[in-house]
């Protein structure tokens, strides 16, 4: 296949030492050698071996050639969080297959344009998906025009049905070949579709070794699902890499995640923020000794200092987080070696290889050396090749002259830490005032009584937009806005930031990568305003 890299930058990242030459299947091949019955993937229900994991792909791989999908052709992997899902990943790598990423959470309409975007016409799942038969929803699709030309079924250890045999010589993806396809996790309207080579996430997976000192003996737990940039590297290219056991659940559950935890003496555990909220939320509930824990890795965005820091106390786990997203890979990073200041304040320092530049959000220009806040952009070795072909939303998303744009406004300091001002559409803007939603989420997020907030802009006549905080509370805990405005007052909490309107729901919504589906709660606030 050919790289969506040009050869002069794949070289250049070669003689870096940034890029290699293996890829997952190599890994997954050296480790059920030298550890056969070691465990891969850990689950509730089970355990598959290295050697199995191995095996397992092979078989898969065999049946998807033995259909007559031809090398290059587009297979989407609509399965829960588990062992299947990496064993059809590395199936996909084996037959020279393109896997499309679908997060088991997306709703008919979201696969239907991710199949069409791609050209998918292979859908791999379990026998049942949601509950029901996983046919009657390959026939629905069918039905809605999906071109779906073959829909093939596997066990939750990626074994498929009445398996076929096909030749694989030849066939196997290498580490700069197109090799996945995921969406982005946006909570408004249809998603991206983002390119990845492999390259690029060793070069993350490296980058994570380093920040948290990783070694072949610990042990992860990934609570964001694998089609997404973040699941990708924590569940599927650091663990083949390092040779360890991961554990997984299909569907987020706090107190479920902390039990396993402490049943398989976790190490090294991986969520987002409302994730170990969550978690901490579970801890404080029911105790586990989860001693076992040394580190957690985070990101994606805002990290709320005193939940976080809470988190450390609780569990005895340094909090680590990358700054960067799913299209960009890592524009900094904190690490072990870093005070807690500087691990919770800032997203650490920037990845020089990664050669961040700062714009101005309205005109585009470079005003890195300015001193001001401004939208990062980056070129280097963690860069996805961009959007799958949708020249379109890359022009959005790269500078006329190829730097990678993120959607936030950061600072960077003189030590070159970087720090998040707010995103661009997660800033609200009262009375010409730009006031972070994130601030706002960590500053309600210290009342007693809050489990989980989101800030969003209401719209208003007169100031132009208004705070309204969502809330989800603590079991049997209650709260209004007077309450609340009342502890942000005692805490010195800037009036501008204080909620205008709080809404209190019993869960707030969730978009497929586990983050809170801020376009949902924007939607939900209109409809308020207008009933």
């Amino acid at each position: 296949m050919t790289s969506p890299f040009d050869r002069e930058t794949i070289e250049a990242y070669r003689a870096a030492g940034w890029w290699g030459s293996e890829t997952v299947a190599g890994y997954v091949r050296r480790n059920a050698a030298r550890r056969p019955d070691g465990a891969a993937y850990v689950t509730a229900d089970g355990t598959l071996s290295w050697s199995r994991y191995d095996e397992h792909s092979t078989r898969l791989a065999g049946h998807l050639a033995g259909l007559g999908l031809a090398p290059g052709a587009r297979v989407a992997a609509l399965l829960p969080d588990g062992p299947a899902w990496h064993v059809t990943a590395v199936a996909a790598e084996k037959a020279g297959l393109v896997l499309v990423g679908v997060g088991a959470r997306a709703g008919r309409r979201e696969l239907r344009h991710l199949l069409e975007r791609t050209g998918a016409r292979t859908l791999v799942t379990l026998g049942e998906h949601r509950g029901a038969p996983s046919a009657g929803l390959v026939a629905e699709l069918r039905a809605d025009g999906a071109g779906l030309s073959r829909h093939v079924v596997v066990d939750r250890l990626g074994l498929p049905d009445d398996p076929r045999e096909g030749d694989l010589t030849g066939r196997a993806l290498g580490p700069d070949d197109l090799a996945v396809i995921n969406s982005t996790s946006g909570t408004t309207g249809l998603p991206k579709c983002v390119s990845h080579t492999q390259n690029r996430w060793f070069y993350f997976a490296e980058l994570a070794r380093r920040a948290g000192r990783l070694t072949a003996e610990d042990v992860f737990m990934g609570a964001v699902p694998a089609p997404f940039g973040f699941g990708l590297w924590t569940a599927h290219f650091s663990p083949a890499v390092l040779g360890i056991p991961t554990v997984l659940m299909e569907r987020f559950d706090a107190h479920a995640a902390l039990d396993l935890i402490e049943r398989h003496r976790v190490t090294v555990l991986h969520c987002v923020t409302t994730q170990f909220i969550m978690l901490l939320n579970a801890q404080e509930e029911k105790e586990r000794d989860l001693g076992s824990l040394r580190c957690m890795f985070t990101g994606g965005e805002a990290v709320p200092y005193e939940r976080a820091a809470r988190f450390e106390e609780a569990t005895g786990a340094t909090v680590l987080q990358f700054y960067g997203s799913n299209e960009t890979g890592a524009l900094s990073r904190t690490s072990l070696d870093d005070p807690r200041e500087v691990r919770l304040r800032t997203a650490g320092r920037v990845v020089p290889e990664m050669r961040v530049r700062l714009f101005d959000p309205a005109d585009g220009s470079d005003i890195t050396d300015s001193g001001r806040p401004g939208q990062p952009g980056c070129k280097g070795p963690a860069t996805s090749p961009g959007y799958y072909e949708d020249p379109d939303a890359d022009r959005a998303l790269f500078t006329p002259d190829g730097w990678m744009l993120m959607a936030d406004i950061v600072e960077i300091d003189g030590a070159g830490r970087l720090r998040v001002v707010g995103r661009q559409s997660d800033l609200i803007i009262r009375g010409g005032k730009n006031i972070s939603a994130a601030a706002v989420e960590a500053e309600v997020s210290t009342h007693p009584a809050v489990a989980l907030a989101a800030a969003v802009a209401m719209p208003d006549e007169v100031f132009g937009e208004r705070v309204c905080v969502y809330a989800e509370l603590r079991p049997g805990a209650a709260l209004d806005l007077e309450a609340l405005t009342g502890h942000l007052a005692e805490r010195g909490v800037s009036r501008e930031w204080h909620p205008e309107r709080l809404i209190v729901l019993d869960s707030l919504p969730r978009s497929s990568g586990g983050k809170v589906a801020k376009g949902e709660l924007r939607a939900d606030i209109r409809r308020r305003l207008t009933s």
